[in-house]
């Protein structure tokens, strides 16, 4: 035994020697060619395919996209089979987000083939330039390994699979956000909490299932409008007066649809180039909202009226008017180009098309006072009116406010409802639990006393000529 392992040991030092004497006088391009010959004769003898998915990608070493949506993909399995994972929160996310250890392998199957995945990091090299300093002291590989006879499944196929299952996972594990760009070019971020839901909504049933089944349609109609060449989106127009419930709904659409909301400033923005600009740094998956568009700007009005005055009598009236100097906010007004034009190329024009799955909503007290061009159909391609609290609202707000369905009392406050205009949130107001004394029984009455109180004030203005229904707040 002594002998063969000296044997053993003799022949590797020989072995060393040689192969350090053959990289000192071999030349360099015979190495290459040998190097070459010996990978290509070790793949006749090895039937498997590898593939890299770098953690971070290009010239910048930006976080690849695909090595995040297959860490998505993998956490399931990691949960449920991995030994040596690791826990971290994801980008966007507020859940912890489980992946593979160094070294750990998991296998999957997918239609009758199986490939391992496994899980490699490796130090950052120095970076050489002064202003840029590598995001990580480590970086992580994914490594994929599968038999060659299912070449074409996994490149056609199984790496589609994973990066849609990814981008799946993803998307429903990240923290919605709210945007905005008040006084800026650019987004602004908060984390968006509104608890608002359809269930908690207070609008009739009917109108609610219009709404969900609509948005259903749209958030499955991917390849429906790639049929009709169309860009994946949609418009709404919520109309109705203040305390209707329009913000509210915003709200519960983004809840229910997974959404981000970009609550865009028109006032802020100065051109038409910025708008664009803005436009382009949405994502997909998104509600676009501008509240109030009949307050925004010069956007509403007669344009036929506007022509007729002469550019002559316009420069005029603006020297005879305008004071020596403008305050920084009338300055910052005057800045604003932002055209009707412009507003509606970003609707409907070439760009709304650079990206997809976007949800365009404008809010509005008065419906009448927008261009027919703002909100004709295929811009604003639903128009949903938000009504008065009729009784059937009356019982969701009741519900989420005093978690009582049924009462004696609600026979007289469906005859008043039937009389008397008001808002959700005037009923909410009255309804809510402002100290511990009140019960169920006092904000009830409270809101009787309400409605009889608004019903008296819509008389006193139908006697005194006053048209429509003149609602005072009451305090109780």
């Amino acid at each position: 035994m002594v002998e063969n392992w000296a044997w053993v040991s003799s022949s590797l030092a020989s072995y060393m020697l040689l192969w350090s004497m053959l990289k000192m006088y071999f030349p360099h391009q015979l190495w290459f060619y040998f190097a070459w010959c010996s990978r290509k004769l070790l793949s006749f003898f090895d039937p498997y395919l590898h593939f890299t998915i770098p953690e971070f990608v290009g010239e910048r070493m930006k976080r690849s996209e695909a090595f995040g949506a297959v860490e998505a993909y993998l956490s399931a399995s990691c949960s449920q089979r991995a030994r040596n994972f690791r826990a971290e929160i994801g980008k966007d996310s507020d859940r912890l987000l489980l992946s593979m250890g160094d070294n750990e392998e998991l296998t999957d199957d997918f239609q009758g083939a199986r490939v391992w995945w496994s899980s490699r990091s490796h130090p950052v090299q120095p970076s050489r330039s002064p202003w840029y300093q590598a995001p990580q002291e480590e970086r992580r590989d994914y490594h994929l390994s599968f038999h060659k006879r299912h070449r074409e499944l996994v490149i056609n196929s199984y790496l589609s699979h994973v990066l849609r299952e990814g981008r799946a996972v993803m998307a429903s594990n990240r923290q919605r956000k709210l945007f905005t760009n008040i006084e800026s070019s650019y987004w602004n971020h908060v984390p968006f909490k509104h608890p608002s839901t359809f269930d908690t909504l207070a609008i009739p049933l009917a109108k609610k299932r219009e709404i969900i089944d609509d948005l259903i349609a749209f958030r499955n109609g991917k390849d429906y409008y790639a049929k009709i060449g169309k860009a994946w989106k949609r418009g709404y127009l919520l109309y109705g007066a203040p305390g209707t419930g329009k913000s509210t709904m915003i709200a519960a659409m983004a809840n229910f649809l997974d959404y981000n909301i970009y609550d865009l400033e028109l006032t802020s923005v100065k051109s038409n180039t910025e708008l664009r600009k803005l436009f382009i740094e949405t994502t997909g998956k998104s509600i676009i909202v501008i509240e109030d568009i009949d307050c925004s700007l010069d956007l509403t009005g007669d344009r036929k009226t506007k022509k007729k005055k002469s550019a002559d009598d316009k420069e005029t009236e603006d020297k005879k008017n305008a004071p020596p100097s403008l305050p920084s906010g009338m300055e910052d007004r005057e800045k604003n180009n932002v055209t009707l034009s412009g507003l509606l190329n970003f609707i409907d024009g070439l760009w709304s098309a650079c990206g997809e799955e976007r949800i365009i909503v404008f809010t509005t007290n008065h419906v009448e006072k927008l261009d027919p061009a703002l909100i004709r159909r295929g811009r604003m391609d639903k128009h949903i009116e938000m009504p008065y609290c009729c009784f059937e609202a009356f019982k969701v707000l009741a519900k989420n406010y005093t978690d009582v369905e049924e009462h004696d009392i609600f026979g007289q406050i469906k005859e008043l409802l039937e009389e008397v205009k008001i808002t959700p949130a005037d009923v909410a107001e009255s309804l809510m639990q402002k100290s511990e004394d009140k019960g169920v029984d006092e904000r009830l009455e409270g809101l009787v006393r309400v409605l009889k109180s608004a019903k008296e004030e819509m008389q006193k203005g139908v006697v005194n000529g006053g048209g429509g229904a003149f609602m005072k707040e009451c305090k109780i």
